[in-house]
């Protein structure tokens, strides 16, 4: 970062007094999303003697210009500041922000009716453990019940090595956050855990790098913002009818299963698809099209346990010559005639593919097997899952997810939506995307079979694997958080995710000013 920072200014003759304006003005907005209505709020900002001091004093000027009642908290003596960071600080004060020379601990003292602490202490320079005041500061901000904001990163984070482990704690504390907003960049580190347990809710503030000043190997990995996964959204013509509106073909369900299938074309539906019709069972059929009102359900042959048989084979490729889009998988059963209709439907498949659960389980072993199509495709596996289409272990997965599932991707061609607490969407040609929605109220079953189905649903609609991939997991989890917000992450089931889906795409639609 500092590298993109000196060429910004340098080579490009934007200055830093510009970029702390921009990163502070960010940070603004996200402070204003946390508290609402901000006249009268008393907001407390720790601010150190670098570029980080320097956001928060911008910070401080914005929010006291709105109204709010701001004390800056400096943890140096100001004739130590240099440059924009300066700057910056004397105009927070000349508008009316109140600054507070910091000597020592016992100045310190958060008012109860604190509303927000915006933590501008340290960034991405701390090389190692902190010590004195900085440190002092830091114990106190996670002592107190107001919700914190960090600027770039949690102060005494450090992204290179990670949040401290548990037996450091109390000689290298470290923010806990509620909120980042990390500049410029995303940091993989405050994307995924553990690291997301101390930034919290992560938001990515573009400053104005300009792209020749970054890095290439910073190019490939991004993080969606609501505007861009606004951008994203399938349009409608006024003048639509079913048609227009994409055609879903899922290959679903078993005995005892037919929940992951119902879901998985309730989902499509409610995603924007025209028309879904799903391919099933035959003695499944009364109980799916009791489940499924607006869904076609078409009966296909069948093996003894009541699983799909090979004979269903020539029925699914005539309905794909009805669709726009595949998804297959879920609730399949993993009986060796149904895995092998699976790998040949898969490979003939004229449509793209969203391929999830039992249609994952078909490649155990076998994972070579599904870069043999002609259709692009996207997977939706979790870490197990993948374990078993890679032959890597689960644990190594899940200390690179990145890796992982880019490396998947690039081996098996297709889109991989490696699925977890910020969920890794990785195309073939390399670049990834981490999704920032979603709770651990999700970790319930059948909330994979909703993936699926909102994949596929957009998928119908006309758009690109990766791109339905990355808008569909971010519709996923805003629907799961929009379901939290009022059932709680306790008791929230699948089917409130396809509930909350039409709120969260109208969220969306209606814009991002609401955070």
């Amino acid at each position: 970062m500092r590298s993109i920072d000196r060429r910004t200014i340098e080579e490009f003759h934007i200055s830093g007094y510009s970029l702390m304006e921009r990163a502070g003005f960010a940070v603004t907005q996200a402070a204003v999303q946390m508290m609402g209505d901000i006249a009268g709020k008393r907001v407390e900002i720790l601010c150190g003697k670098g570029n980080n001091g320097g956001d928060g004093f911008v910070v401080g000027r914005l929010l006291t210009e709105q109204g709010a009642d701001v004390r800056c908290l400096l943890l140096c003596e100001r004739t130590t500041l240099e440059g924009a960071t300066r700057k910056h600080m004397d105009q927070a004060e000349h508008g009316g922000a109140r600054i507070t020379e910091v000597a020592d601990g016992s100045q310190i003292d958060f008012l109860p009716e604190t509303d927000l602490i915006v933590d501008a202490i340290l960034g991405t320079g701390l090389k190692g453990p902190i010590r004195s005041l900085a440190a002092h500061a830091i114990t106190c901000i996670n002592k107190h019940n107001s919700p914190v904001l960090s600027v770039d990163v949690p102060s005494g984070f450090i992204p290179e090595i990670g949040p401290p482990d548990e037996k450091d704690r109390a000689s290298w504390p470290c923010v806990l956050a509620d909120r980042t907003v990390t500049i410029g960049l995303m940091k993989v580190e405050l994307a995924t855990f553990p690291g997301k347990k101390w930034s919290g809710q992560l938001d990515v503030a573009d400053i104005g790098f300009p792209p020749e000043a970054i890095e290439a190997e910073h190019l490939w990995l991004s993080m969606p913002s609501c505007e861009e996964i606004q951008a994203m959204l399938p349009g409608r013509k006024q003048d639509a009818h079913k048609g227009d509106c994409g055609r879903v073909v899922i290959v679903a369900g078993s005995v005892g299963m037919t929940g992951a299938a119902s879901m998985t074309a309730s989902a499509a539906m409610r995603s924007g698809a025209g028309m879904a019709i799903l391919g099933a069972p035959e003695s499944l059929v009364d109980v799916l099209s009791v489940k499924l009102t607006e869904v076609m359900v078409r009966p296909l042959p069948e093996t003894s346990e009541h699983s799909l048989s090979l004979d269903a084979e020539q029925g699914v490729q005539s309905l794909l010559e009805w669709g726009d889009v595949l998804a297959i998988g879920p609730g399949l059963s993993q009986q060796p005639e149904t895995r092998e209709l699976v790998r040949r439907v898969v490979a003939q498949s004229p449509c793209p593919l969203v391929i999830d659960a039992d249609g994952l389980n078909a490649y155990s072993g076998q994972g070579k097997m599904l870069a043999q199509r002609t259709s692009e495709a996207v997977i939706t596996p979790h870490v197990v899952e993948l374990s078993r289409l890679t032959g890597s272990k689960a644990e190594e997965i899940l200390s690179d997810r990145i890796v992982a599932a880019r490396h998947a991707a690039q081996q098996f061609e297709l889109v991989v939506a490696l699925k977890g607490t910020g969920t890794v969407v990785a195309s073939p040609d390399g670049r990834v995307s981490i999704n920032p929605t979603g709770n651990p109220g999700m970790a319930t079953a059948g909330a994979g079979d909703v993936l699926t189905g909102i994949t596929a649903g957009l998928m119908a609609q006309g758009m690109r694997a990766f791109e339905a991939a990355v808008l569909g997991v971010y519709l996923h989890g805003l629907s799961g958080d929009i379901a939290a917000v009022t059932l709680g992450t306790r008791s929230l089931m699948a089917s409130d995710l396809i509930t909350c889906l039409p709120q969260a795409i109208v969220q969306m639609e209606s814009g991002c000013s609401n955070g």
